[in-house]
């Protein structure tokens, strides 16, 4: 298992940093041998709506990954709902856990040409599907370098999530408060306990994940595997 340094934060970002991306972050190294659909566990728990300052929880399932083929099964599977293309989704978990690379295997089986690139260091990556009209566009958000809420203004975000397509954040709690509620939050953890830190790219390291997904609105009850 590889092991890296927390990346650094740069300065603040502005409107002309947005870009449209197709450069990779590297291959995966979630390793393991592959895995069909069959192999991953899928527990559902029904839950009474959260009395806090947070979304409600409509329904939980949980998923077990044994490899990336298993990761990479789930995200095909997501793509294949309708609900998705206008859907705000965050992903959570610490660095390492997969959270890019699942982000990769759902842009890719939604359409995404090309390489996807880690919005790590620019913060947001954007993505269009020209072979069909009726999809929105794509919008990747990685906040962990997110330190200023006037970045938020400054770079349009307000408005791009607003507007239509599918939004995916990664690290949504740096810009907590400022984020509209999720349709669907996914947790992904290392299951067997040995969490690592990840590289810059928070690509996968090796082993199984445990993979947590919360629907927070109807929208997201559609979307969980």
């Amino acid at each position: 298992m590889i092991a890296g340094g927390e990346p650094g934060r740069q300065a603040g970002l502005r409107a002309r940093q947005i870009d449209i991306g197709h450069a990779d972050l590297g291959k995966s190294k979630f390793h393991g041998p592959g895995a069909q659909l069959r192999e991953q566990l899928f527990f559902t728990i029904d839950v009474l709506p959260s009395t806090q300052d947070h979304p409600p929880i409509l329904e939980t399932r949980h998923v077990i990954w044994a490899d990336e083929a298993a990761c990479a099964a789930t995200a095909r599977s997501l793509a294949q709902c309708a609900a998705v293309r206008e859907a705000v989704i965050e992903l959570r978990g610490p660095l390492g856990a997969g959270k890019t690379t699942f982000v990769r295997h759902l842009l890719h089986a939604l359409g995404v040409t090309g390489r996807v690139k880690s919005p790590t260091y620019a913060v947001l990556e954007a993505y269009e599907l020209p072979e069909s009209p009726r999809a929105g566009p794509i919008w990747h958000f990685d906040f962990y370098r997110f330190n200023d809420p006037q970045e938020w203004e400054d770079a349009g975000f307000r408005d791009i999530y607003a507007g239509a397509g599918l939004k995916i954040a990664e690290w949504p709690e740096k810009a907590e408060g400022l984020l509209p509620a999720p349709d669907l939050r996914i947790e992904i953890d290392f299951q067997s306990g040995d969490a690592a830190p990840g590289d810059d790219a928070d690509d996968a390291n090796g082993g199984a994940r445990a993979a947590r997904f919360i629907a927070c609105t109807a929208r997201g009850r559609e979307l969980l595997p």
